[in-house]
């Protein structure tokens, strides 16, 4: 086993948690939905959460896959993944905590956890960009990286945009945010797949195993 497959099997995990409670949220308020208001503001967080998420897998794979196995980055990576489960545990509500025949309004949830929600996403992706600016100074590999316009262009936007969305006294503001992020999490996830199609996708494997 690799240093890297040594730490993954550790930060995927605890990823891994952030994920399922993200989904075992939306599948409790799918369970009590006849009680529920829905509105789109949180499960448009919850798509931008889950998205973030996701693109933290990918980070893992371009910033640790060359790192010594070492216990701080252990301690890191668990920084990085527990910010995460917070974010990802408060995002949905918790129905069974709200009496069971009180109507629950996911729109009022939203108002009243975003500034953690949002606070939370923005601090381990602030742990990130100041890793990489670190490992700049001491590796040519992560300067080429860090040197790039559009890499800090995408973060200013997130930044701005998160920070907006969590700490704006104005709602209007705070959704324009919002979207604004999601917008940019959906076109960086477009940009993606279209690597993908342009890579000619997979074929799969055959032969006798």
């Amino acid at each position: 086993m690799s240093a890297f497959e040594f730490f993954f099997s550790f930060y995927g995990l605890l990823l891994g948690l952030s994920v399922a409670e993200l989904v075992g949220g939306f599948a409790r308020v799918l369970h009590e939905r006849e009680r529920i208001r829905f509105g789109w503001l949180t499960p448009a967080l919850a798509l931008f959460v889950a998205i973030d998420i996701a693109t933290f897998w990918n980070q893992a794979w371009v910033i640790f896959r060359g790192a010594p196995f070492n216990t701080f980055l252990l301690i890191v990576s668990l920084s990085i993944a527990a910010t995460f489960y917070v974010a990802a545990s408060v995002t949905f509500p918790r129905v069974s905590a709200e009496g069971a025949h009180e109507r629950i309004d996911m729109d009022a949830h939203f108002w009243a956890h975003r500034k953690l929600v949002f606070g939370c996403i923005l601090g381990a992706n602030l742990i990130v960009a100041v890793m990489v600016i670190i490992l700049a100074q001491a590796d040519p590999g992560f300067a080429k990286l860090a040197s790039s316009v559009s890499l800090w262009t995408g973060v200013t936007i997130f930044v701005v945009g998160t920070a907006t969305a969590a700490f704006a006294p104005w709602r209007r503001v705070a959704v324009a945010a919002l979207a604004v992020v999601l917008l940019y999490s959906l076109w960086q996830m477009t940009k993606s797949a279209a690597a993908l199609a342009a890579a000619g996708g997979w074929s799969p494997i055959t032969g006798a195993g």
